[in-house]
């Protein structure tokens, strides 16, 4: 699809920006399990107050069929359209750290054009780093912490915090094309990728949000709170706990997964699969059992499922 006007449009009441900043992305979109990147953004939004610096254009970026805006129905008449939103603003963390932050939906369209006006940006702004966050199902245990696989120009943080390093072919995102070029402009660039229960990879799992802040902080030293994901996760946890301790089926398979991520944690090489997965459940095995376990218990306990 041709790009049809302007890739983007600078604010007009934009404040001053000091130079050096670190650079956070967080693009919605292809690969999100947990819903980590978007509840993120949420919280970026929501808890920071971002500053807008240039604002993409939906209709140039945007495929408004594959995702539709939302819009309010009262009664007679529609009310508060509200369509997404792809920008670039300045931020401040928890202690008044700034920091520019590309917060939003994945482009469908232009990503040659996106990715040079983002390295465009990195220039303009002469970003310190770069860092960028998303997350894919993986079979291992919601039991133990969320690990990730780190690439990227920052070897410090590949060799600290990449607890798998495979080789393989993926579908790319635009934030692998932006990492890709960047990497090559000679940028300081770090991509996380969160590996998530795959079970629990469709849950909006505000653990995996947790993963993502803690591996941004890791990569620039901003601080996120993040106090009302601890305290959701805590009882997310908690019902996933209960209904687990319910199911002894369900308790095997958990267990099983358990067994072979410590086993690879202890002495695994980083170049070899995480976890063999022939003889594990699948996804939806998971899925279905926790479904027959919800099934047998009574209604009035409605509000115990998984959210």
């Amino acid at each position: 699809m041709p790009l049809s006007g302007p890739l983007f449009e600078r604010s007009a009441s934009a404040p001053p920006v000091p130079r050096g900043l670190p650079l956070v992305i967080a693009l919605t979109g292809f690969t999100d399990a947990g819903s980590a990147v978007s509840r993120i953004v949420d919280y970026f939004r929501e808890d920071l107050a971002p500053t807008p610096l240039a604002v993409f254009s939906n209709d140039v970026l945007l495929d408004y069929r594959a995702r539709r805006p939302l819009i309010s129905f009262e009664q007679d008449h529609l009310t508060d359209y509200r369509p997404p939103r792809l920008e670039l603003s300045l931020a401040h963390d928890a202690l008044g750290q700034p920091f520019l932050l590309l917060a939003g939906y994945e482009p469908d369209f232009g990503w040659d054009a996106f990715a040079a006006s983002v390295l465009e940006f990195v220039d303009d702004y002469d970003a310190s780093t770069v860092t960028w966050v998303h997350a894919i199902p993986m079979p291992v245990p919601h039991t133990r912490p969320i690990g990730t696989t780190v690439s990227g120009t920052r070897s410090d943080l590949t060799e600290a915090h990449s607890v798998w390093q495979p080789h393989t072919q993926v579908p790319s995102t635009a934030g692998h094309l932006l990492e890709y070029r960047l990497a090559a402009a000679g940028v300081r660039v770090a991509g996380f990728v969160l590996l998530i229960p795959h079970y629990l990879g469709d849950t909006e799992y505000p653990a995996a949000a947790l993963a993502a802040l803690d591996s941004l902080t890791v990569a620039t030293s901003l601080v996120f709170t993040g106090e009302e994901l601890r305290e959701e996760n805590r009882e997310y946890l908690a019902k996933v706990q209960e209904q687990v301790a319910g199911s002894d089926e369900l308790s095997r398979m958990v267990h099983g997964l358990e067994e072979r991520y410590d086993a690879y944690m202890a002495g695994s090489t980083l170049a070899t699969p995480m976890i063999h997965t022939g003889d594990l459940p699948s996804a939806d095995e998971l899925a279905a059992e926790l479904e027959r376990f919800l099934a047998t218990r009574q209604t009035g306990e409605d509000d115990k499922r998984i959210p």
